[in-house]
């Protein structure tokens, strides 16, 4: 119905509640003014327009609905909330203005521009069911929040311009530039951005071990590097030995490098308290017990006497009550039948809906008879007394749900009230749902209108909701009529079920119930106990037949349940219910009815009274002198006594007595624990105390000054109840009395508590059953006693007071803080410009052996990024500064977004569930570990005055019989090749001249293309000839000599190889490099140029498309054609051969050289002379038992290392036949490289770590149809990857699994190990054993030992052997510092002694000095006559129990990880890819991660495979489990798209490139989080 505006024109209801909710905005000042006349003109214009031609005169005396008037009306108690508290607020202030003296800048979390508008999900603000939410705002300005949302480009970033030589070029065309809006980033608060920078210039990280220097500097300043698939930052070189080099220097003072010095300006500060609370990492004490932190010693105790039990009042029941509920309807319902029961006031405020007990009456026994005789009639499940029965009814209706209550009560069935379900997926309905299961409910009660708004499906059934089970439905709106001679059967007992309570526990830290977090329980309440509580509520707040009663409260469940559907029937009341929808609209509406109807009794909360106070324009007309009980429902909440102190100074006036507001505790399980006797005016009738929160959070009550900034004032909830007992025992542990000046948990002796939890013995003994235990653990008495969840303390004269409550305690560092106390601190932030009031959600995770505080908060969508971000930093200092806790995590979240309870409250289980698997979304997080963990393990210290000389190390090892870590291979035996005419020869050009002689027509390469067809073979004759030819351009038109180097620029294929062989025959040395991507020829043909430079190239080879490229427009804008060296092309060959092969004087003369990128980032290239290669190539074919008639499928680059001696060496010693298949044709099609292994029955196969990636990713779901197509696998007996790094035994045991149905045994995937100094270290052979694994104890490796542990063990790390030693080599473990040879008990550097040793680094300046130190190295103590190459790697060697094939037990080497690479931090020695494994297990979104240091702070950078509304969602789950997992605190979170983080062409991460990138701000991240 229309009703004319204060404008004079008429506007529909709907428009009215608009403006309502608007002016409920305004005055709560939850908008801003100007907000408020825009959304008021939007919705008002239609109307505007429709009155323009008409004049409307307007009273001069403005309406109750003036907006004017109610600005000028409210604008004294805008500030006010139920949260607010003078003292508080003052404290926090003064709290800020001491940080602010002396904390340096925070430096601000950046975000992409889209990242700010994040495409967010839009939840409805609107329940028709009523709602706890404190603060009501517009969904319009929600949908406007979310406007202009994007989801984010999956295409790589390229932002950074650089690219690894030796990286695939895949996807290198998918350039997007970098957002426009990044570069214009500030740093809040930095005024002196140079001075950051000049400070960063002094900053230096020392390296571990000298390595292959860096001469970047000599070469382009636009350093390049790729990543197969994926395009990013930079390269640096090897050669310069006379460069000091620091692998951390900052060269980049960006804006980046300048907010991590604002981060370590800022964690440079002094700790609130010394750290005390350090714990050892010792392995008993880690596997024995969980650690906390131990108790402060200066922690105040109680000092009172042991609390002995409190009585109440003696319970003296009123004759002429009613001797049952049953029995009160009969009375009430015929005698008075037309007096009032209930009376519900509609969406206008109007009374309108009444219930006479003469219809209550003949109501309840028509839903019993039909319940009892009508339901089952149609083959359903007939219901029995006994039976429960579920009640849905919505909050609005309270007439309906009391008649089916009464109706079940009348039936003898249990009634189980629960909340209306409005969707299929609400926060906790999965609960609610398995408890019904649990109490095998079969039918729901409900009305005929909730019914028709219940979700259905197509045949017109009500939908079947999450977890619920299947329910037959019932309106008690149309049941059949009732018999006139019809009586309910009697009841055979009263100590039986009489209704069940849902409840729903939030406290995950109980430790005294073993119920999960969030889990949902029915608690229990007999016949006898609702008659005992109805009665002694009535004696407690003097009820009589007759009053009037005004409620508020949700009438289904607790204090709205007890006084006004149970108390009100048992004394014949008349109760008004207010709908909480009506409340929004209008706040006074309960004080107008109370003034109305001369109510006496009122049921409020704190908020409703503080809402009412904001209604001013009301308060004229209320009158209270009739109330003789206002009932504070949360009078409990420590926070409530502002709102009564406020409201009793308003309404005093208006004729409330102080005596009237009465606080009540209560709780699910004990009921009602106390409440304040209305009428009492005595001293000892009421108390409130000022007591020190310091004291409260060690569970000590200590009186406080009244100024004090960190007291807490509590007014009591009242007396015991009459004819209860009351008792305080201690949180924890045993059920032990505690001391009169001690905090601990009420626990209530009364005829008329609940009896147990549905279902659920276990716990129901530890709360419905407790006995205290004196101090000597003797039990007090017989009485049996209930827990309430409730903390507090009896006062004087049995006055209880109330602090807390179980479910918001929060048990940190040994000390309890309560949920409440912590969102009164944030909200005396000022709260109002950046979040909303009510909807903010605390609670703690357990993260590192100890709680820590979360903080959600909604926040405005008008509130700007940046002082959002100074108000979330305020917010940490006031809580540290408040309460001497630090904040975890502070989080925002967009408007109406945080999981909501039926009520409309914050569902804080889900909210936590949420932020724990990363699906909250937050619009910003600050993390704060930094602050807040104080209790990591004692650092490691290096003493060097106690340094133990290796010697002395050694001798230990001898005395205590360890056995020393080395490891060698089979020894070389001639007589394994006299079979072979090649074995003669010691050059690889004399073996192919050899084979061409021999066998001309031997097939020696097949190169395959996508489609598993030959694009090109090769034969012994045919290559000879071809490298003739090549080697007399070479000599002819290049006018090269002997000794001149040769980049050699060919994709993956058999040109290389002839190339290869060319330039050996004209006497060149040869220089493999990957060529330029004709996509992306900007980003990698700078690292082409830089190359060719450092390896003083005379010439390059290359073929006819590749000069064409060189030449191209777009390559001549990066490079000169004039700047390169002479450009040969082997398309345009001479017709005649060379006349003389070329023949070095000595095999140690230089082969060929070989460049490659190592995983720190550094481009080395070493020399391998010709003996190294016929070495290398000589211990391969033993290994693997290679001959000509065998044949190898090779599927990875062929550019450096191992990969390119099996590409174009093996196959020329061997003379066994290589099917090659180019890494290009696998991204094209995954199966090409299995579907050529299987067509070809070949035995041995070897791949790289990308390409296993590309088929197990590929073809995961294709192995069924693979097979259908006779794929086949069980012809492979060695399929081993090529790599330089720790075994991949995650993507291996994938592959394996995922294989096996196509015949691949587990025993053949194995891994190889090569390195700069080495590149054939271990290699998997035919007769060798299977490939060994060990679990290592991850903590031990941090200090350098290894302890091996069982499978599943806790810090267990998986390792895989890396292959079988090569013939010939030998391995020894070393202490990379002092040079004493390890035991086998200890991780140390791995050195190498072979014939296959490089021969050196190649320098740019021919300086040697770097040669004995990584060539020509000497143990320090065990075997110091062998000279070593050091590897730079990280291992161990391991005896095992298999057998080698001479007999001899095996020594199995295991490598860890990189020297160069690995971090040094708190001491300990961490390696990247542990963190990195950690790190990609939080989050399902993380599809790739990589974690380097800068400045002593770990950084890491994880992908993010989804919306950029996700990345937010990342951040406290990486700082969580890096801490958990590896006891480090992160300290930059950076969130980027897919493909940035650098890979090179072995599929190793290039981490050092990333931070070049990340540190020259060129990442383009989606989200970088600074944590404090």
């Amino acid at each position: 119905m229309a009703e004319v505006d204060s404008l004079g024109f008429q506007v529909p209801d709907d428009v009215r509640l608009k403006l309502a909710e608007l002016h409920l905005e305004l005055s709560e000042g939850d908008i801003t003014q100007k907000g408020y006349e825009k959304k008021k003109q939007r919705l008002l214009q239609p109307f505007l327009l429709a009155q323009q031609a008409q004049e409307v005169q307007v009273s001069s005396e403005p309406s109750p609905q003036s907006s004017a008037q109610r600005r000028a009306q409210r604008r004294l108690t805008r500030e006010d909330n139920r949260y607010h508290s003078e003292i508080r607020t003052e404290a926090v202030m003064q709290a800020l203005a001491s940080h602010n003296k002396k904390i340096p800048v925070i430096p601000h979390s950046t975000k992409r521009t889209s990242a700010y508008q994040g495409n967010q999900r839009h939840r409805d603000s609107r329940h028709e069911s009523s709602s706890d939410d404190d603060s009501v705002y517009d969904e319009e300005a929600n949908r406007n929040f979310h406007r202009g949302a994007r989801t984010r480009d999956s295409g790589a970033s390229s932002s950074s311009s650089f690219s690894d030589v030796n990286a695939s070029p895949r996807h290198s065309d998918r350039e997007r530039p970098r957002s426009a809006a990044y570069v214009k980033y500030q740093i809040p608060g930095n005024t002196s951005r140079q001075a950051l920078a000049d400070v960063m210039q002094s900053a230096r990280h020392s390296q571990h071990i000298s390595q292959p220097p860096d001469v970047t500097n000599n070469a382009k300043s636009s350093r390049q590097a790729d990543r197969v698939g994926r395009g990013v930052p930079s390269v640096r070189v090897a050669g310069n030995v006379g460069m000091d080099i620091d692998s951390d220097s900052p060269r980049h003072q960006g804006k980046v490098a300048a907010k991590i010095q604002q981060l370590m300006n800022t964690l440079k500060r002094p700790k609130r308290k010394p750290l005390t609370e350090y714990f050892q990492e010792d392995d008993d004490a880690l596997e024995g017990q969980a650690l906390a932190p131990p108790a402060d010693p200066n922690a105040p105790k109680p000092e009172g006497s042991t609390l002995t039990p409190v009585a109440g009042d003696q319970l003296v029941v009123p004759s002429g009550l009613p001797r049952n509920l049953e029995a009160a309807l009969h009375r009430y319902g015929s005698s008075t039948y037309k007096a009032l029961a209930v009376t519900v006031l509609d969406q206008n405020g109007k009374p309108s809906v009444n219930l006479t007990y003469g219809k209550l009456l003949s109501k309840t026994q028509k839903v019993a008879y039909n319940l009892l005789n009508k339901v089952g009639q149609k083959g359903e499940v007939p219901i029995k007394p006994g039976d429960r029965v579920a009640l849905v009814y919505p909050n609005n209706d309270p007439i309906s749900f009391i008649i089916g209550f009464y109706g079940c009560i009348m039936a003898g069935v249990v009634p189980v009230p629960v909340e209306v379900p409005t969707s299929r997926r609400d926060a906790g309905g999965q609960g609610v749902g398995f408890m019904l299961g649990s109490l095998s409910c079969n039918y729901a009660l409900t009305s005929e209108a909730c019914l028709k708004g219940l979700a259905k499906t197509a045949n017109g059934e009500v939908v079947q909701f999450r977890g619920w089970p299947r329910l037959s439905w019932l309106s008690t709106d149309s049941m059949s009529k009732l018999p006139k001679d019809w009586q309910p059967p009697p009841k055979a007992s009263e100590d039986v079920p009489a209704y069940v309570e849902v409840k729903e526990i939030q406290n995950r830290s109980d430790t005294y119930s073993t119920s999960k977090d969030g889990s949902t329980v029915g608690v229990t309440v007999t016949r006898n106990g609702v008659l005992g509580h109805c009665r002694t509520l009535t004696v407690a707040c003097n009820y009589t037949e007759g009053e009037v009663m005004v409620c508020v409260l949700d009438f289904k469940r607790d204090v709205g349940l007890w006084h006004g559907i149970l108390c009100s029937v048992f004394n014949g009341m008349h109760v008004i219910f207010v709908p909480y929808s009506l409340m929004k609209v209008d706040p006074a509406s309960w004080m107008k009815m109370i003034t109305k109807y001369k109510a006496s009794v009122g049921i409020v909360k704190s908020r409703d009274m503080h809402w009412g106070l904001l209604a001013q324009k009301d308060h004229k007309d209320v009158n209270f002198s009739s109330l003789r009980l206002l009932l504070v429902a949360d009078g409990a909440n420590p926070w409530s006594l502002t709102s009564c102190d406020a409201f009793l100074n308003a309404f005093q006036p208006k004729g409330l007595k102080p005596e009237a507001i009465c606080p009540c505790a209560s709780s699910s399980e004990a009921l009602t624990v106390s409440v304040r006797r209305p009428g009492r005016t005595s001293s000892s009738a009421t108390g409130r105390g000022i007591l020190s929160m310091q004291g409260l959070s060690h569970g000590v009550v200590r009186v406080d000054t009244e100024n004090s900034l960190t007291s807490l004032t509590l007014q009591d909830c009242g007396q015991v109840m009459p004819g209860a007992t009351m008792v305080v025992v201690k949180v924890e542990g045993s059920p032990y009395l505690c001391k009169t000046d001690e905090v601990g948990e009420l626990c209530v002796c009364a005829s008329y508590t609940g009896i147990k939890y549905w279902g659920l013995q276990g716990i129901t003994v530890n709360t419905f059953q407790v006995q205290p235990l004196n101090g000597d653990g003797r039990q007090t008495g017989d009485k049996i006693y209930v827990r309430t969840g409730l903390l507090g303390f009896l006062g004087p004269g049995g006055l209880v007071f109330v602090c807390g409550s179980k479910e918001g305690l929060m048990q940190i560092s040994n000390r309890r803080h309560n949920t409440d106390d912590i969102i009164a601190t944030v909200l005396a932030v000022e709260p109002m410009k950046f979040i909303y009031r009510g909807r903010i959600a605390v609670f703690s995770i357990e993260v590192l052996k100890d709680e820590r505080i979360v903080i959600i908060a909604e926040q405005r969508p008008d509130c700007p990024e940046e002082e959002s971000f100074q108000w979330m930093s305020r917010v940490l200092q006031a809580v540290d500064s408040i309460h001497q806790v630090g904040v975890f995590c502070l989080a925002l979240v967009p408007p109406n977004y945080l999981p909501k309870t039926p009520l409309g409250g914050i569902h804080l289980h889900e909210t936590r569930k949420k932020f724990l698997e990363g699906s909250l979304h937050p619009a910003n997080v600050l993390m704060c570990p930094h602050t807040c963990v104080t209790n990591l393990p004692k650092p490691r210290e290096h003493r060097p005055d106690r340094d133990v000389t290796p010697s002395a190390v050694h001798v230990g090892n001898i005395v205590q019989g360890a056995r020393m870590a080395w490891a060698q291979g089979r020894e070389l035996n001639t007589s394994e090749e006299d079979g072979d005419g090649s074995r003669k020869h010691q050059f690889l050009t004399e073996i192919l001249r050899f084979r061409a002689q021999n066998t001309p027509d031997h097939i020696l390469f097949t190169l395959l293309n996508s489609k598993v067809q030959v694009q090109l073979s090769m034969s012994c004759s045919q290559l000879h000839k071809r490298a003739e030819r090549i080697g007399n351009l070479l000599a002819e038109k290049g006018k090269l000599k002997p000794g001149d180097h040769v980049t050699l620029l060919y994709p993956p294929g058999i040109e290389l190889i002839a190339a290869f062989y060319g330039c050996l025959y004209a006497g060149c040395v040869p220089v493999t490099i990957r060529p330029p991507h004709p996509q992306n020829v900007t980003t990698t043909l700078p690292t082409v140029k830089m190359i060719v430079e450092v390896s003083k190239s005379s010439a390059i080879l290359t073929s006819a498309n590749i000069v064409k490229l060189l030449r191209s427009k777009e390559a001549l804008s990066v490079v000169d054609v004039r700047a390169w060296p002479t450009i040969l092309d082997s398309d345009d060959l001479p017709k005649k051969k060379l006349t003389n092969v070329y023949k070095a004087p000595t095999p140690e003369m230089i082969c060929y050289l070989d460049f490659s990128v190592s995983t720190t980032g550094m481009l080395a290239g070493v020399k391998m002379s010709h003996a190294s290669a016929t070495a290398l190539c000589r211990c391969i074919k033993l290994q693997c038992e290679f001959y000509p008639s065998r044949e190898a499928c090779l599927c990875l680059d062929p550019y450096s290392g191992l990969g390119f001696a099996l590409w174009c060496l093996a196959s020329i010693y061997s003379g066994h036949h290589s099917l090659l298949v180019p890494p290009s044709e696998v991204e094209a099609n995954p199966a090409v490289w299995l579907s050529a292994v299987s067509m070809y029955k070949v035995r041995d196969t070897f791949c790289s770590y990308g390409v296993m990636d590309l088929c197990t990713r590929g073809l995961g779901t294709s192995t069924g149809t693979l097979k259908a197509k006779g794929l086949n696998l069980s012809c492979v007996r060695i399929c081993c990857v090529i790599a330089e790094e720790r075994p991949r035994i995650h993507l291996t045991t994938s592959f394996t699994k995922l294989f096996a149905d196509l015949g691949l045994s587990y025993r053949a995937v194995s891994t190889s190990f090569g390195c700069r100094v080495n590149i054939g270290i271990s290699f998997p052979g035919a007769a060798c054993p299977e490939p060994s694994t060990v679990f290592v104890d991850l903590r031990a490796l941090r200090n350098d030992r290894v302890t091996l542990v069982e499978k599943g063990s806790p810090h267990s790390l998986c390792l895989m052997e890396s292959g079988k030693l090569l013939p010939g080599v030998k391995v020894a473990i070393a202490n990379p510092e002092t040079r004493g040879q390890c035991a086998d008990s200890h991780l140390g550097e791995i050195w190498v002694s072979s014939p296959h040793n490089a021969d050196g680094y190649f320098t740019i300046y021919g300086d040697e000095s770097l040669h004995p130190d990584h060539f020509d190295a000497r143990l320090a103590t065990g075997d110091l006559q062998s000279s070593y190459a050091r590897t730079g790697y990280l291992g161990f060697v391991r005896r095992t129990e298999l057998t080698q094939s001479d007999g001899g037990r095996h020594d199995a080497l295991f490598v860890v990880g990189s020297l160069d690479e690995t971090i040094m931090l708190r001491g300990m020695r961490y390696h990247p890819i542990d963190i990195e494994t950690s790190v990609l297990r939080s989050h399902r979104k993380i599809c790739e991660c990589a974690v380097f240091t800068w400045t002593n702070l770990l950084v890491v950078v994880v992908e993010l495979d989804g919306n950029e509304n996700e990345a937010l969602d990342l951040v406290p789950l990486v700082t969580n489990c890096v801490l958990e997992e590896h006891y480090l605190i992160v300290g930059v979170v950076v969130v980027v798209d897919p493909g940035i983080i650098p890979i090179n062409s072995r599929g190793e991460k290039q981490r050092m490139h990333l931070r070049d990138g990340f540190l020259a701000d060129q990442l383009d991240p989606i989200y970088v989080a600074y944590n404090m």
